[in-house]
């Protein structure tokens, strides 16, 4: 049965209808046109109904045996129901000739009405199956370092220009085409409106093309107050959750014209840095006499192993190398500096988490006003900000703790409680009586 064969039979029905309750014939042709629009709205949208209902049927039975992420998808963002609402449009549009002539007025608001309502139908549907899409593409794994988000957005953003476009057309009774070809001479106004997409858009693609950023990724950018974990990334923002858990957000162009950090070479990495140090008294630096070698020797027994194998060498007129596993460790046993890197090195090799694969040393650097920087540079194996934080400080506070076993004291500006406590010393004062003294200060009586 054809549309017509179908109109005709409705109407029919109407009239007969219409007949039997008792309507004048004279009134009959305007009531047939009511009641028959009042009846292809009500089959149009029972018709869409029928069809989401089947859709949605049929989707639950196949996602019952196999799991298809996009089929997924449409039912979680509704996208059948929104298909659906296209169906009754198409449906009254093929059937009001037959209910109204169409140089009537009914007739031309009532189809201007139903495409108006097709193409806004049309454009959440499109938007619902690109959202749909714009999921299932974020989650594969190959994927999920692009911003597959900002794209779906350009499409969308793109279809909603051309529905505006259909829409206007119908309500001012224009060609399309006529309105596009306009649309030239607003051309600035249009690269004003929308500079910020466009930008978003040409900073999506040099992003994505030049691997720049990801979601999860932790950037700085100390201009724009950026410190934390990206958490989207779309057309026109990229947010971001600092380490207060703040959030920011940001154009994506920023990250292109501006500079940023991007810590994930780190997270990649085997490890993360550890690069502190300390400045060392100048006038307490000596040289190793066999005496305090011998001291040391009692304080840690990979240092006794080291002092031994050293002194063996020496002996021997032989040079440390990379073939003799004591050589590696940075360090001598000339001076107290040497023997304390020799130290720190063998400390932080034996250290659990520190990792070995990355490079580990313990160096000078340049002297300056406030003495010798003495450094260690190593990766901390854990990378979470907490553990490596905590891994730096236990490392730092046991550098400094061991100092004064090697004659060594770091650089300390003086204070008032200094001057009072030197006061009290060099006027004859009860050492036992005076808080505030360093421990390593006061040697114990011999013996």
């Amino acid at each position: 049965m054809n549309t017509n064969e179908f109109a005709q039979i409705l109407l029919t029905w109407i009239k007969s209808f219409l007949s039997w309750i008792g309507i004048p014939r004279d009134r009959l042709n305007e009531l047939d046109e009511i009641i028959f629009l009042i009846l292809i709205v009500a089959i149009a949208f029972a018709v869409g109904a029928v069809f989401h209902y089947l859709s949605v049927r049929f989707t639950r039975k196949v996602l019952k045996y196999k799991n298809i992420s996009f089929l997924r998808s449409l039912i979680e963002y509704n996208a059948l129901r929104k298909m659906s609402a296209v169906i009754p449009p198409l449906i009254i549009s093929a059937l009001l000739p037959f209910a109204f002539d169409y140089r009537s007025t009914w007739f031309t608001v009532s189809e201007k009405i139903t495409w108006i309502y097709f193409f806004i139908a049309l454009l959440f549907s499109v938007n619902a199956v690109l959202n749909s899409v714009g999921n299932v593409l974020m989650n594969k794994e190959q994927l999920q370092n692009r911003p597959m988000k900002g794209f779906i957005q350009i499409f969308q953003v793109i279809f909603s220009c051309i529905a505006i476009i259909a829409i206007i057309s119908i309500l001012i009774n224009k060609s399309p085409l006529n309105l596009i070809t306009g649309l030239g001479a607003f051309a600035a106004v249009l690269m004003l409106i929308f500079k910020d997409t466009i930008l978003g858009f040409v900073a999506g693609v040099l992003l994505s093309e030049n691997d720049m950023v990801h979601i999860g990724d932790w950037i700085e950018m100390p201009q724009n107050n950026v410190n934390g974990v990206v958490m989207d990334i779309t057309l026109n923002v990229v947010k971001v959750q600092n380490f207060d858990n703040t959030i920011v957000t940001v154009p994506p162009y920023s990250l292109v014209s501006g500079s940023f950090i991007n810590w994930r070479g780190m997270t990649e990495s085997g490890g993360r840095r550890i690069m502190r140090e300390y400045a060392l008294k100048l006038d307490y630096i000596q040289p190793c006499t066999p005496e305090f070698l011998e001291k040391m020797k009692k304080f840690d027994a990979d240092l006794a192993d080291f002092i031994t194998e050293k002194q063996k060498q020496a002996a021997e007129g032989k040079v440390a190398n990379t073939d003799n596993p004591a050589g590696l460790v940075n360090g001598t046993i000339d001076t107290n500096v040497g023997l304390f890197r020799a130290y720190m090195t063998l400390y932080l090799k034996r250290h659990p988490f520190i990792s070995k694969d990355l490079l580990l040393m313990v160096r000078t650097l340049a002297p300056t006003e406030n003495g010798l920087p003495l450094q260690i540079y190593c990766f901390s194996a854990n990378k979470n900000w907490p553990s490596y934080e905590s891994i730096q400080a236990e490392i730092m506070e046991h550098f400094v703790s061991v100092l004064p076993e090697f004659g060594l004291y770091p650089f300390q500006n003086p204070t008032a409680r200094d001057y009072v406590i030197s006061g009290l010393i060099e006027s004859g004062k009860d050492l036992s009586t005076v808080a505030g003294i360093p421990w390593h200060s006061v040697l114990p009586e011999e013996k």
